[in-house]
């Protein structure tokens, strides 16, 4: 059986280290890829910490980079190696737990029918109304569709006021003018009132419709694509529930801990046997 010369502070000892074919060719040659999954196959720990449903291959490559990066030698280390793997391993459960409490969290946010994050985002904002807002649609908006949508709302909401002064000064094309004056999507929903004959084709129908309908929207609109990033970032503050996620917290800790202890045993007996 080889054995490995350990040196203490006040004396030397040979410590006897079972060390396996496949490892002790690994530690001879440098070249620990036949090893890789060997480990994997006969780690007493491998078998239990990869669950049915998890990536036996994901799990393997996390082994083998420990491997590579420790190279073990003897199977205390070995042991001690694959142990680290497994505490990552089970990190990466307490970060997929973390997302999944966090998304129920969202989800029964967004969902509420008592309270909105919407009107607590801007407290102080006149007008802001919950009514008609889809906030899953203003949570999952990107950066630019976020400027593309405030570029929009700022337009419409000037086409639409500019149409107002031009109904407000009058003349004989006051409108003509008026309409063309609106955005396309305005001027869409302007005719589409007009076959239905819910206003007047008149100056002073599409005034009264800009008065009730259009102008209103457009102002929530604006207001909307102007908050969305305090919108987010208030529905996420309320959807993180950190209550629920003190548990997982508190397992993390132990889990670091165990690491820094388990690494800490690596590196002392590689110390003692001069690697």
């Amino acid at each position: 059986m080889p054995t490995t010369e350990a040196e203490s502070m006040n004396e030397k000892a040979v410590i006897p280290l079972p060390v396996t074919q496949d490892v002790a060719l690994a530690a001879t040659t440098g070249r620990y890829d036949a090893v890789r999954f060997n480990a994997l196959k006969h780690g007493i720990l491998s078998k239990l910490t990869v669950l049915a449903h998890e990536d036996q291959a994901e799990f393997a490559e996390l082994l083998a980079a420990l491997i590579e990066e420790h190279r073990p030698t003897g199977m205390t280390e070995r042991h001690l190696v694959e142990e680290l793997a497994a505490i990552i391993w089970r990190k990466r459960r307490v970060l997929l737990a973390e997302g999944a409490a966090i998304n129920r969290g969202l989800r029964s946010v967004t969902q509420s029918q008592n309270d909105s994050p919407l009107l607590a985002a801007a407290p102080f904002e006149r007008g802001l109304s919950k009514d008609g807002c889809d906030l899953p649609d203003l949570l999952t908006a990107s950066s630019e569709e976020i400027a593309e949508r405030q570029r929009h709302a700022e337009l419409d909401l000037a086409a639409t006021r500019k149409a107002t002064a031009i109904l407000r000064k009058g003349g004989p094309q006051a409108y003509e003018k008026a309409r063309r004056a609106l955005i396309q999507e305005s001027r869409d929903w302007w005719d589409e009132q007009i076959e239905e004959e819910e206003y007047p084709a008149t100056a002073e129908g599409l005034a009264q419709f800009i008065r009730k309908t259009l102008e209103p929207i457009g102002i929530r609109m604006e207001q909307e694509a102007r908050l969305i990033p305090a919108i987010q970032v208030q529905t996420l503050g309320e959807g993180l529930q950190v209550h629920r996620l003190e548990k997982l917290n508190r397992y993390e800790t132990h889990l670091d801990r165990k690491f820094e202890r388990t690494l800490a045993m690596i590196l002392k007996l590689k110390q003692l046997r001069g690697g």
